[in-house]
């Protein structure tokens, strides 16, 4: 299982990146994946999910991120709108096969992408 993850970028307040997390052998319209990220000097926080249960956010990011998934390009993507500073992070997609609902518990995953760096500043 590979993925890679991809998108990301320099913007400013108020700005909008669309990250992108392909998968390589496994189908992502199948099982959960989660977006993470982690911002310098702190731990790694899940950011949103999406299973056959649907998506969930974190409370930070509710009504300015969408995660969703296209079937044919086997992607998950993360529509980030109206980015702010604290959003700054590096983000990293994951995946298991063994969840069979959405996690935001990284210890969960076994499948991880590399990673894509977010930077809102002005």
């Amino acid at each position: 299982v590979q993925l890679q993850a991809s998108g990301g970028g320099s913007v400013q307040p108020g700005g909008s990146l669309r990250l992108s997390c392909k998968g390589s052998g496994v189908n992502l319209n199948d099982v959960t994946v989660t977006w993470f990220r982690q911002a310098p000097g702190k731990g790694r926080e899940g950011v949103s999910c999406i299973s056959g249960s649907g998506p969930r956010y974190v409370d930070s990011v509710k009504g300015r991120f969408t995660i969703s998934r296209d079937s044919v390009r086997n992607t998950v993507y993360l529509q980030m709108l109206n980015l702010k500073p604290e959003d700054t992070a590096r983000y990293h997609c994951a995946t298991d096969f063994q969840l069979p609902q959405c996690s935001f518990f990284e210890g969960a995953f076994g499948a991880w992408g590399q990673g894509t760096q977010v930077t809102v500043s002005s």
